[in-house]
This record gives structure tokens, sequence and C-alpha cells, in this order.
């Protein structure tokens, strides 16, 4: 098994994977969905950024116009294939077989290294098993990205599980509604984050993810992985960013999560408003919001309680602003 400390990202079609925030790869294009019928320079066009061969006949095509090749969870015991596609001087993605354990895909892995220039990626697709993919990033060092091509609901699960990329197909090779599933041991019983109709990302309730699985388009299930890129990374990722646009981008990210748990809280302090005996500003319980600030100090320090009080003021005031003009509705 491969083991290392050291990180090694990998740049695919000018985008770095597995350093600094995740990413969106979005346009996969699997050749063998048209099982050697299509000419494979027709089918990419000018430019394509994951491709997966569907025989040698396809390698030509891909290393003139792909900007990564895809060693598909369905041939990784075709080495013969295996080999050529390493060799094409592109970064490889090796997808992990079904079933295969940790030690099977770190070695093929290894395995593309060898035979290309060492730049691989490694993917988890199809059935998503999280924990599986967590421990390959932790144990190769490799980047490791998710493929929620079938199920975009899944995105911010797999962004907060570590993975560095999320990979969307293209839209004519999306995966239909009724295949899309849940990875082993998802809870959707109680509020879960998942994807709008719109694709951004929402605090949904039982049967609402299911549902957000079955109406995502492809261009909305690429937004939504957009978002969970945005929102969950700015909250699980670790950021050094060296420039002040990679600064500026950092912090946008973190406004765009703030953003988030700030519609959240005022929905559910929509609902206490409801319940109090005695709502709105009447009602307002100090001792209870300044042991709130306490809590908080504790989680951000340099910024302690005197800073954060005055925040928190205001959003609190904000939501019980909001919770008076909805009641007068």
């Amino acid at each position: 098994m491969s083991s290392t400390l050291e990180r090694r990202a990998v740049e695919v079609g000018g985008t770095l994977v597995g350093e600094g925030p995740a990413v969106v790869i979005g346009g996969r294009v699997d050749l063998r969905a048209y099982r050697g019928e299509a000419d494979a320079y027709e089918v990419l066009g000018e430019r394509a950024t994951l491709v997966e061969p569907y025989s040698a006949a396809d390698l030509p095509a891909i290393a003139e116009r792909a900007d990564a090749v895809v060693v598909g969870s369905s041939w990784t015991r075709d080495i013969p294939l295996v080999r050529s596609a390493a060799g094409l001087g592109l970064p490889v993605v090796v997808e992990r077989r079904p079933a295969a354990s940790l030690e099977e895909w770190l070695e093929l892995a290894d395995y593309c290294a060898r035979e290309g220039d060492g730049r691989v990626l490694l993917c988890e697709g199809g059935r998503l098993d999280l924990g599986l993919m967590r421990a390959a990033r932790a144990v190769s060092g490799r980047p490791v990205l998710a493929d929620v091509s079938r199920d975009a609901a899944l995105a911010a699960a797999a962004v907060a599980a570590g993975a560095d990329g999320l990979v969307v197909s293209s839209a004519g090779q999306a995966a239909p509604a009724a295949k899309l599933g849940t990875y082993a041991g998802a809870r959707t019983a109680g509020p879960s984050l998942g994807p709008s109709k719109s694709g951004t990302l929402e605090f949904v309730g039982p049967g609402s993810l299911a549902e957000a699985r079955q109406e995502l388009s492809p261009a909305t299930a690429l937004r939504a992985a957009e978002e969970a890129v945005t929102v969950v990374g700015a909250l699980v990722r670790p950021e050094a960013p060296g420039t002040l646009p990679e600064c500026r981008e950092a912090i946008d990210r973190v406004d765009a999560a703030l953003a988030t748990l700030l519609e959240r809280r005022a929905a559910l302090a929509g609902i206490v408003q409801r319940i109090k005996p005695v709502g709105g500003f009447a009602g307002r319980d100090l001792a209870r919001e300044r042991a709130l600030v306490a809590r908080m100090a504790l989680r951000a320090p340099s910024l302690g309680e005197a800073r954060l009080a005055p925040i928190m003021n205001a959003v609190i005031e904000a939501g019980l602003h909001l919770a008076e003009e909805r009641s007068a509705e």
C-alpha cells in the first residue's frame, strides 16, 4: 500500500486539485457509452476535461483533446488498456472497482503512476463509500475525487468527507434519475444539507433530499456541486492563499457559508417565536444570549466575547425583525 505524509496536488485543465479549495470538474465524457460506434474526435469536440476510453482506438483522440484520462471502474482489470491509458502523458484518474478493497485501489493507482508520469488522482463513484474515500486520501497522499453525477445530493457530504474535487458528467451523459442512490449508512430522516431545485444548498427535511435527487437536471447538478465546494468547503478545508485574489476568493467562500447558516438560523428563530409564550423583542432572554456569546468565544477566541456580542446582537435582532414581518403578513 502506498503511504506518504506529503500531499501531491495534480493540475487538471488548469485547475489544481488536492491543494487549497475543493473544486468541481464538469464535463466528464464516457466513450464506453458509445460502445465503439462513434468517432472519439467528434464526441470530444475541441476539448474535454475527463475522458474514459472504450478501447485503445480511443486513446489517440484522448491524448490530443482531453485534460485527463479516466481508468474506469468497469475495466480496471484490463491491464493492457490500463497501461496504455496511463502512458498517454496525461493525468490519470483511477476509479475504484466495485467491491475493490482500499489496498487494491491504491495498488492500481501506484501502477498507473509508474506507467505514466506520476500524476494520478483517485476517484470514488457509483454508490459512494465516503469512509473508504477519506481513508484513501489519508493513506495515499493523492488527490481524491467523488463522482456525484448519479447523485448530486451527496455533493455536500462528499466535500465534508474530504473530497478534493467533485466530478459531474457532461449534460448528455448524466445518470437517469431511476439509478440515483445513497451511500451506505446515509441518513435522511432529519434535516440535511442538500440542493434545492435551483442547485443552491439549503437545509431540507425528510423526503426533500430524495425529491431533490430525482429532479436535478445536469445543469442544476453542476450548480449543486459548485455550491457544495463553496459552502461546505469553507467550513472543512484548510486554506493558505498566497495572493490577494486567492484571499478574496477564500473570504467569498466563507461569506457564502455564513449566509447559508444565517438563513438557517433565521428560520429556526422564527419557529422559536411561534412557540414562545411571549415572543418578539419583549421575549428576549438576555442571560441565554450572553451564554451563547461565551460559548461562541470558545470557538472564536481571537474575536472574544467583546467583539462577538455586537455581531450576535445584530443577528438576533435581524431574526426578530424578520419574524415580526412574517407574522404580520
